[in-house]
């Protein structure tokens, strides 16, 4: 049976449906999204009084019921379709280059400016990319840094209302940066084929939640034509800590496999993110998220390539500095409902946004730290 997704936030919008006013709750509402998508029918969110046109593409036998492309801005700012201005943060220049979503399809095409693959007959150490900036220059590609900020936005783990509270789990993180990904390519491939997020680690489920990583492992280290596949790791870090030779990263929720770090790629990151590391330390209820490729050996131990480090608070929104944590968290406490905004590949020095609030009616605030 097809299932129908929407975005369902603390106030879903109504949609209209061949005439019809539903909500995500009403009864009918999958049956009329199978049935429109059947006729080639495109639903309107009421957000507005005029309505705005959505559309609905179909995803593995799932119905997905989307705003179009560019859109974002009409809806109204407590709608969960609203987006900000895309010139408020770093995503305005990749969009169209590095970002192509496709209505007819659902998907959204990505370029990245870093490979998911190498060339491994003798499974080789890594060649070890520069980290003192894996932003690119250019905005056709996207970094590490921008995809890490474009699948956050996308699972929209930026946004925030007070009815989130105490629901985000590094279980819901995990299921909505995965349902994120399943709607995007890269490379060719589904970008959730590459994309390795470990799961909430359970004492009584341990062997199995091990026998499945080694299995999608063991698919990765295998060489087809020279080449050997790289994945894409999103996960909390627990410690960087030495290891016989050189460092290893440990991650949460993998507690029996450390991610080797090269000497070279060790003293760069302590370089290159000094300001996350120092986030991460000073605030006891700071998390610290990496998103890096890796490759499998033979031995099914996991090296780390390239990667990148983006701090978030006890509520998984990023976070900069610590005025900036202390803003975010003071709207949290106060009850506020309000997207954050993300800098991609933009350089530190550039002034944006931290956020828009989003419940002062049809007027959103954008507030500075």
């Amino acid at each position: 049976m097809s299932t129908i997704a929407t975005k369902m936030g603390p106030k879903a919008s109504a949609l209209e449906i061949e005439g019809q006013r539903l909500l995500p709750t009403s009864p009918g509402f999958a049956a009329a999204v199978a049935q429109a998508y059947g006729r080639q029918r495109r639903p309107r969110c009421l957000c507005r009084p005029e309505g705005i046109e959505m559309y609905i593409a179909r995803l593995a036998g799932n119905y997905l019921v989307k705003r179009m492309p560019g859109t974002g801005l009409r809806h109204a700012p407590a709608c969960p379709s609203y987006e900000p201005p895309p010139e408020l943060s770093g995503i305005r220049p990749l969009l169209g280059s590095a970002i192509k979503e496709d209505p007819s399809s659902g998907m959204t095409l990505l370029k990245l400016g870093f490979s998911l693959s190498r060339r491994s007959a003798h499974m080789t150490p890594l060649r070890l990319p520069s980290v003192a900036s894996t932003a690119s220059s250019s905005t056709s590609r996207l970094s590490l840094r921008a995809l890490l900020h474009y699948l956050w936005d996308q699972a929209e783990l930026t946004r925030w209302h007070p009815g989130f509270e105490g629901r985000r789990s590094w279980g819901a993180v995990r299921r909505q940066l995965l349902q994120a990904a399943s709607r995007m390519v890269a490379c060719g491939e589904a970008l959730s084929s590459k994309l390795e997020v470990p799961e909430p680690f359970c004492v009584v489920q341990a062997d199995a939640i091990r026998a499945r990583r080694q299995a999608r492992w063991a698919e990765a280290a295998r060489s087809r034509s020279g080449e050997a596949s790289m994945l894409l790791l999103i996960a909390e870090a627990k410690a960087i800590v030495p290891a016989r030779h050189g460092h290893k990263l440990v991650i949460k929720h993998v507690p029996d496999v450390g991610f080797a770090l090269e000497p070279p790629l060790y003293h760069r990151l302590v370089t290159r993110f000094e300001p996350e590391l120092t986030l991460w330390s000073a605030a006891e209820d700071t998390h610290l998220i990496i998103i890096a490729t890796f490759g499998i050996g033979s031995e099914l131990l996991p090296h780390i390539a390239e990667l990148n480090l983006m701090a978030v608070n006890q509520h998984w929104l990023p976070v900069e500095t610590m005025d900036d944590k202390q803003l975010l968290d003071r709207f949290v406490r106060t009850r506020r409902s309000f997207l954050r905004l993300l800098r991609y590949d933009l350089r530190p020095d550039t002034h944006i946004p931290s956020l828009v609030l989003t419940d002062r009616g049809d007027v959103p605030e954008a507030v500075f730290a």
